[in-house]
């Protein structure tokens, strides 16, 4: 078994992931990326290693829980250890009001957003619970106020997450694993590319901070919560969004 702390983030070749991934680098974490883009993934990978950072790239659907028990097992057995999860990878995959979503549609978020995390931490806790590690989920601000029009499979999703990430963290935290989450507003990644623009300026009005967030302050928040400073934090969840109300 190698010295150095190892994570495992899904979801990780651009964006927050990739942010968060280079976050964790800068202090001295190996990095196991996970995407289900191979070129993307070589392309993260060569970033990284540019940078002189240590990483590999681990082609895994998420959705697919063989797929996610296999991902988890090769980088056990080429790191010898996980100390660290985030369960990035996630998404709208579209709008579609409630009338017109079709049941394959409103599953295939639930498999991308709810239990894509549920097989990757069901997958690294054996892995965890003899030398400890910390478990950090992504929800958002959509599962408090439920989001736009046509995202209700989406806010349900990341709603769910806040319900698993405290019963795990109760269930977790005796084989010291500590599971938390962060739940970002609007941040300025690709995520929302295809958002109208109109409404982005709406939204940004609407946020006491008067601009969206950045990768790399949801990136901060995250590696905090797996540091030792938030060594007493179990269960919660964090929310990054400017001061906009997600009530």
């Amino acid at each position: 078994m190698q010295n150095k702390k190892v994570l495992l983030i899904t979801g990780a070749t651009r964006g927050i992931g990739l942010t968060t991934a280079i976050r964790f680098a800068k202090e001295g974490y190996v990095l196991a990326i996970n995407g289900i883009d191979e070129h993307a993934g070589k392309e993260a990978i060569a970033q990284l290693e540019s940078q002189g950072y240590e990483a590999s790239f681990f082609l895994a659907d998420v959705t697919k829980e063989e797929q996610v028990n296999k991902m988890v097992k090769a980088v056990a057995e080429k790191y010898g250890r996980i100390d660290v999860l985030v369960n990035n990878a996630g998404g709208l995959l579209g709008r579609y009001p409630v009338e017109e979503m079709n049941t394959a549609f409103w599953n295939k978020v639930l498999d991308l957003n709810l239990h894509n995390p549920f097989y990757c931490t069901r997958a690294v806790t054996p892995y965890m619970k003899n030398t400890g590690g910390s478990i950090i989920n992504i929800t958002s601000i959509a599962a408090y106020n439920g989001g736009g029009p046509g995202i209700a499979a989406y806010a349900v999703a990341k709603a769910g997450i806040l319900a698993f990430t405290r019963s795990t963290a109760k269930e977790l935290m005796p084989l010291n694993i500590r599971v938390n989450a962060v739940s970002p507003g609007v941040i300025d990644t690709e995520f929302h590319s295809q958002t109208n623009k109109e409404l982005m300026e709406s939204w940004k009005q609407g946020i006491p901070a008067k601009r969206f967030g950045t990768a790399e302050e949801v990136a901060n928040v995250i590696y905090f919560l797996t540091s030792e400073q938030a060594s007493y934090l179990v269960g919660e969840v964090i929310q990054i969004n400017g001061g906009q109300d997600f009530r």
